[in-house]
């Protein structure tokens, strides 16, 4: 197998405006390739300025990208996404977490912005790939086939939010960074020498348009407050909430609960529910998953035939578990070798063959280990 193709390809070079993408922008000017820069305006509100590591698609941002599409002496354009950014990734993570769900909005704009919107467009005007700052490698068998891979650098490995990519937006994608076991200093360094005055600029952190990381308050805002019960396993009221959209499964701050437990230990958000708009805690013990079962499979490659061992991964940073998995009538029905927690209905299972990326599934529902405990 070989990396990704060598002859020179017309590319364009998704610029968020920092190191990673401009990085990535300057080794595929850099390898031959004919590259035009773009940055995707996303926000509703350009004029706000990034806050710190936080926020994204600010006026600032695309300043930075331009300044580096100068610098690497490529052509650049400003492409307005926003509207459907709204549509596709924003609604959809408040109608998520309204129905009691737990998305990753990261993986939605990977599939329905980056390699869907700007891919189409992209293949329209005659480009042959979009090339972005992601950690991850696309690998091209003997027969031409494509497979997506963990970044050479674990440590940065950026797969998991890559695991919705299909075979053809595969064909059409370019890692520029994937082969680089380097630290983050060492690409900052790189950039330092190639000019690039984002060399020094911080990265950005947890929900793009979600400047201040505020979560809960970017919810309530558009959902308004509702309150509700948090009630312990036996169904017994415990405390009282102000939205029930505002929890994730496995949360342990900012529960607000004023009974203490029977044992004194921490209590977990264990279930969440849309429906009575009630939230349920319990022990830590009470989290472990033995099994799931996932919905809306897609495949980077052929979908497997019958049960398979495999590894997934739940979360952006989370570790590799051993599981079994097999696609029963369009739905991925998962076994872990060893119960994991903090699994949400909502999240991501990504399945992985060694380094190779199988595919992803949206987590439906899970098994727990223990059924919560009698009460007399």
């Amino acid at each position: 197998m070989t990396d990704s193709p060598q002859r020179p390809l017309r590319v364009l070079a998704a610029m968020s405006g920092g190191v990673d993408s401009a990085v990535a922008a300057a080794r595929a000017a850099e390898a031959g390739h004919e590259v035009t820069g773009v940055h995707l305006a996303l926000s509703a509100n350009p004029q706000s300025f990034r806050t710190g590591a936080r926020g994204c698609c600010t006026v600032e941002d695309s300043r930075d990208a331009r300044r580096a599409a100068d610098v690497i002496g490529i052509p650049f354009y400003v492409w307005d996404l926003a509207d459907r950014f709204k549509e596709d990734v924003v609604d959809d993570f408040v109608a998520e977490y309204e129905a009691g769900r737990t998305p990753n909005p990261c993986l939605r704009c990977n599939e329905k912005i980056k390699f869907a919107a700007l891919l189409d467009k992209a293949l329209a005007l005659g480009f042959d790939a979009v090339c972005t700052g992601h950690y991850a490698k696309v690998i091209v068998r003997e027969d031409g086939s494509r497979e997506l891979h963990r970044a050479s650098d674990m440590a940065k490995d950026q797969s998991y939010v890559l695991g919705v990519l299909d075979d053809r937006q595969l064909a059409h994608a370019l890692f520029p960074l994937g082969d680089t076991v380097t630290t983050k200093d060492e690409i900052r360094a790189e950039a330092a020498r190639r000019g690039l005055a984002v060399a020094k600029k911080p990265d950005s952190h947890d929900i793009c348009f979600i400047a201040d990381g505020d979560t809960q308050g970017f919810l309530a805002k558009r959902l308004g407050k509702a309150e509700g019960d948090i009630v312990d396993e036996s169904g017994a009221k415990v405390g009282t909430h102000e939205g029930a959209y505002g929890f994730t499964i496995g949360q342990r701050k900012g529960l607000r609960i004023g009974t203490p437990a029977p044992d004194g230990k921490p209590r977990y958000v264990l279930d969440i529910s849309p429906v009575n708009n009630t939230v349920t805690v319990g022990p830590a013990a009470a989290l472990d998953v033995t099994a799931l079962t996932a919905i809306k499979p897609r495949w980077c490659g052929t979908a497997p035939a019958g049960p398979g061992a495999y590894t997934a991964q739940l979360r952006a940073h989370g570790d590799e578990t051993p599981v079994t998995a097999e696609l029963v009538d369009g739905t991925l029905h998962v076994t872990f070798a060893e119960p994991v927690r903090g699994v949400a209905p909502g999240q991501a299972v990504v399945l992985y063959d060694g380094t190779r990326v199988v595919g992803s599934a949206t987590i439906a529902a899970t098994v727990r280990a223990t059924e919560p405990a009698a009460t007399t």
